[in-house]
């Protein structure tokens, strides 16, 4: 009968969370981008600033970086969109070089039909160039999410301490003595570790945008970064965004050389992230295990789509820490963990 309740509430919170996406959306982003900003503005006010002004001033930081961010986004794929007919021509001319180089290295031919290369190609670059519409129509149509995820942001930093106490009103007294104390580690562990987060990537993406301008591939900024931050999803992530900057190298040079190169400096790069970057800057290691993130991606994509395949990964992240403080979740954290030795 528990395993049955269990299963209620589960589905029920899917149902809830699913119909009211429109509410819980920017709420939850709202939520997340406040547990960020509270060591900051508590440090703020620390230094004599009123609490309203604490929270203006690192929200109005916040948004200069989400500004410059969109701006090289859109600023790299606006250069992209003018090349596709240039990339389109290049790859017939590579996949000819690759017919003949199979053919005198093989000894076999490999037939590419010339039709089938430019339906190919315009339904790919097609594809890309619909991506990119959507996008801006997407960024159109959110605005108003856009305008209230401050606004909910603000609310939580200003009104903290009543939802504290909101909280604890739901527990007992005994239950109480270490609610602070978790609710406290939660804020700070989760906010140094997306700080460091961040840190990582844009180090990474850094270091891949100088790679890939050495070798002289095309959009360097636009593939580094984007290959930097799609490594948050485990094992495919910088498969899947490696294969455009591979593809570039290939169709601009006609040789392998070059799509070789980037695989090597993707690993490389990788290798300082993993070995040397990460534990140096991030320093907070929350262990989630692998198959907790994908489930969180794929369970967030099913409810909340984009939004909650963002979203989901660090409510994980929070739960596992909140798992690792209450004895009675042991199973959970059990289940949430990386490294659990037998």
């Amino acid at each position: 009968m528990d395993g049955t309740k269990y299963i209620l509430i589960v589905l029920a919170t899917a149902a809830l969370l699913y119909f009211g996406r429109l509410l819980f959306i920017p709420l939850s982003f709202g939520l997340l981008i406040a547990m960020v900003l509270y060591p900051f503005c508590v440090w703020l006010e620390a230094h004599k600033y009123p609490r309203g002004l604490a929270i203006f001033i690192s929200l109005s930081l916040l948004l200069v970086l989400f500004v410059a961010l969109i701006w090289i986004l859109l600023w790299q794929l606006n250069f992209l969109k003018n090349e596709i007919p240039t990339l389109t021509d290049k790859f017939e001319i590579a996949s000819q070089h690759l017919q003949e180089w199979f053919h005198t290295n093989i000894g076999a031919p490999l037939k590419l039909e010339k039709d089938w290369l430019q339906s190919a190609t315009k339904r790919s670059f097609g594809i890309t160039n619909w991506f990119i519409q959507k996008s801006v129509e997407g960024l159109g149509n959110s605005l108003f999410t856009l305008f209230i995820i401050p606004v909910f942001t603000a609310l939580f930093l200003f009104n903290r301490h009543q939802f504290v106490e909101f909280i604890k009103s739901l527990f007992s007294d005994q239950q109480q003595e270490g609610l602070h104390h978790i609710l406290h580690q939660v804020c700070y562990i989760y906010h140094s570790y997306v700080i460091g987060l961040l840190k990582v990537y844009l180090i990474v993406g850094t270091l891949n945008s100088i790679g890939l301008l050495i070798l002289g591939v095309e959009h360097a900024i636009l593939f580094g970064m984007l290959t930097a931050f799609m490594t948050m999803i485990p094992y495919v992530g910088i498969i899947i965004s490696s294969l455009l900057p591979i593809s570039v190298a290939w169709i601009t040079t006609g040789t392998l050389f070059y799509p070789l190169a980037v695989v090597a400096l993707f690993t490389f790069v990788q290798y300082l992230e993993n070995s040397i970057i990460f534990p140096k800057v991030v320093g907070v290691e929350l262990n989630v295990s692998s198959w907790a993130i994908l489930v969180a991606l794929i369970a967030g994509g099913i409810i909340w789509g984009m939004a909650g395949m963002i979203l989901f990964m660090p409510f994980i992240a929070i739960l596992k820490i909140i798992s690792e403080h209450v004895p009675a979740w042991r199973p959970l954290n059990i289940l949430l963990s990386r490294d659990i030795k037998n």
